[in-house]
């Protein structure tokens, strides 16, 4: 029984896999640890350049009154599985003495003639509303939460794979001293052992 553990005060049955096994766990544990303080750190850093980006996108972007010049059509969604988008043709006045004519999203419903808000940028081209605190929230949560779970998923597997090898050889010593100790503790003779041999 070489592999036990020496030393005063020492488990004599803890062998070297068994402390092995506790360092690995040991080591898991902390790489959780480590993975909750990146998680958090990312997901924080996110958020406060996507605050950031989203006042510098908002600096850019206007809500002007649009009206619709065309009656309502429907153009199939991004996805296969999405509703049809309706689009009419609308205009506006952004800066104030440039006119702009284009066929933009309306709300479902909306006749020639009516009035709709649009998102236009600098130039008066119409663009996307900007980044809202919801959106800002999502993407750190997002970020922090895939940087988590992406470590701990790497750390969790490398402790297995080390865990499987460590098994494996615990199995092959056990199977080895075992071979040794049966015949004694059962009286069986060992293989090759003759029946006046000690």
């Amino acid at each position: 029984m070489h592999h036990r553990t020496k030393g005063t005060g020492a488990n004599p049955l803890r062998r070297d896999a068994d402390r092995t096994r506790t360092h690995m766990h040991a080591a898991f544990a902390l790489t959780c640890l480590l993975a909750i303080v990146v998680g958090f750190a990312l997901g924080r850093a996110a958020w406060t350049d996507g605050n950031h980006t989203a006042e510098n996108v908002a600096r850019h972007r206007h809500n002007v009154t649009a009206t619709t010049v065309s009656e309502t059509t429907y153009r199939a969604g991004d996805e296969p599985s999405s509703r049809p988008i309706s689009m009419a043709t609308a205009t506006w006045h952004y800066p104030t003495q440039r006119r702009h004519t284009e066929t933009i999203p309306v709300p479902g419903g909306t006749r020639n003639g009516d009035t709709v808000p649009v998102w236009v940028d600098d130039n008066g081209k119409e663009t996307t509303a900007p980044p809202g605190p919801a959106d800002v929230v999502l993407n750190a949560v997002a970020i922090g939460t895939g940087a988590l779970a992406g470590i701990v998923l790497v750390g969790g597997a490398l402790v297995a794979a080390r865990l499987r090898i460590v098994d494996a050889r615990s199995a092959r010593a056990w199977e080895s001293e075992w071979s040794g100790i049966e015949p004694l503790w059962s009286g069986r003779p060992r293989p090759g052992q003759g029946a006046g041999d000690d």
